[in-house]
């Protein structure tokens, strides 16, 4: 039975024993993706090498992906902006440039 208290939502459950401890709720889903059947026998031996289970294994796989991926909104805003602005170089900084490139460390 869950009822409103002061303290938020009793779920009947008794407290836990460390009071740092909190309920955490993670959201799974569980989807099916067509592969070939090479890619998915390397991905099985991946796993079975990484000592990761196959759901590890796609979750790490999918997360590097992202991750590697540009972000397309960042791109088209720098787009924009240099669409309107004058990116040529001053030419007192490119003389300044090709000076200092000449220059040992």
């Amino acid at each position: 039975m869950v009822r409103r208290t002061a303290r938020g939502i009793d779920r009947g459950l008794p407290p836990p024993r460390n009071p740092w401890l909190y309920l955490v709720i993670l959201v799974v889903v569980k989807i099916a993706v067509s592969i070939p059947d090479s890619l998915f026998q390397a991905a099985e031996g991946a796993a079975r090498r990484l000592g990761l289970s196959r759901s590890q294994l796609y979750a790490r796989a999918l997360e590097r992906l992202l991750a590697d991926e540009p972000d397309d909104s960042i791109t088209a805003r720098l787009d924009q902006l240099y669409a309107t602005e004058d990116s040529a170089v001053d030419p007192a900084v490119a003389d300044a440039q090709r000076r200092a490139v000449g220059e040992p460390w």
